[in-house]
């Protein structure tokens, strides 16, 4: 099933028509804030399933054209970001050692929505192609036998990221936690319906140009390994989510006016734009072609506030 909200904050599936609304379906948290309506919906997923699925069958769906999709997890407790998770398209000699960081939940935007580029002097600004699991239940201390229990489902995340500023103990705050860096969506997709989330191809475009293309078979540490892992350190609720991270020779600079687009197999199509009032611009490289021309570091800012 892919399940969201619509309008304002809505339930709904969306379907091959358009989308179902379910609202009416769930009970006793009328006054909820949507996360805690989804974080319901999640924990008593037992309940709801079926009555879903029925809706789906019997309901009418407005297309989707019709109807604004927003965020599907848009206040989550916890979003916990891997840090180097990927072997870099099999350059690595050795797994890169598990580290991660946590995103406040005010970095959350939805489809259509914009990310803000903050007036701070980053040498660039980078958007990164993620896959990102649902947690299921509330999960501390999970072993990696039962870790793919507490999968509730599947989403298309960017770890949006400024890079070059101030650093202090481990990932630096103000590269990774600024407002609007952590688009989502645009639904989330049921685990049921991921066969194999180890193997799936996701792409990123930036104004319609192929930027990320990798699959997720290229994983340092599977989705139990990672989930053992940070539930080692955190408790996380349903309804929060864990970023399986991502290659990183394809990062590439966001500015002012990009649409950028992501779709990851069976999880739908995640769209936002780039907003920067600074009008900042930078070439147009990625960090792989950079470095095939025997350049070092990021892409240059070229013009705006801050450049050289």
């Amino acid at each position: 099933m892919r399940l969201g909200f619509f309008d304002d904050y809505r339930l709904g599936a969306v379907t091959d028509d358009g989308v179902v609304s379910l609202d009416s379906l769930v009970e006793g948290v009328d006054g909820f804030p949507p996360q805690l309506v989804m974080k319901t919906v999640i924990e008593q997923w037992s309940d709801y399933e079926g009555k879903f699925k029925a809706a789906i069958g019997s309901g009418e769906a407005t297309v989707l054209d019709q109807v604004r999709l927003r965020a599907p997890l848009p206040c989550p407790t916890a979003m916990v970001c891997m840090a180097g998770n990927y072997m870099e398209f099999g350059t690595l000699k050795e797994k890169p050692v598990q580290q991660a960081f946590i995103k406040h939940s005010h970095a959350v935007i939805g489809d259509g929505d914009t990310m803000q580029l903050p007036d701070v002097p980053a040498s660039v600004f980078e958007g990164e192609a993620e896959l990102a699991m649902v947690v299921a239940k509330r999960a501390s201390k999970v072993s990696v036998d039962e870790a793919m229990d507490y999968v509730f489902g599947y989403v298309n995340f960017v770890d949006g990221s400024a890079r070059g500023l101030l650093t202090g103990m481990g990932l630096p705050y103000f590269m990774k936690c600024q407002d609007t860096f952590a688009p989502i969506g645009p639904y989330i997709t049921t685990a049921d319906e991921v066969s194999d989330p180890h193997n799936l191809h996701v792409v990123q475009r930036n104004n319609g140009d192929i930027t990320h293309d990798y699959n997720t078979d290229d994983m340092a540490y599977t989705i139990a390994e990672t989930i053992a892992f940070v539930t080692s350190n955190t408790t996380l609720e349903a309804g929060d989510l864990i970023a399986f991270g991502v290659n990183h020779q394809q990062l590439h600079p966001l500015q002012d006016g990009d649409v950028v687009e992501q779709e990851i197999e069976g999880l739908g199509k995640l769209t936002f734009k780039v907003n920067d009032e600074l009008k900042r611009t930078w070439g147009r490289e990625t960090r792989g072609q950079r470095a095939e021309a025997g350049e070092e570091g990021p892409t240059p800012q070229l013009t705006g506030k801050y450049s050289s």
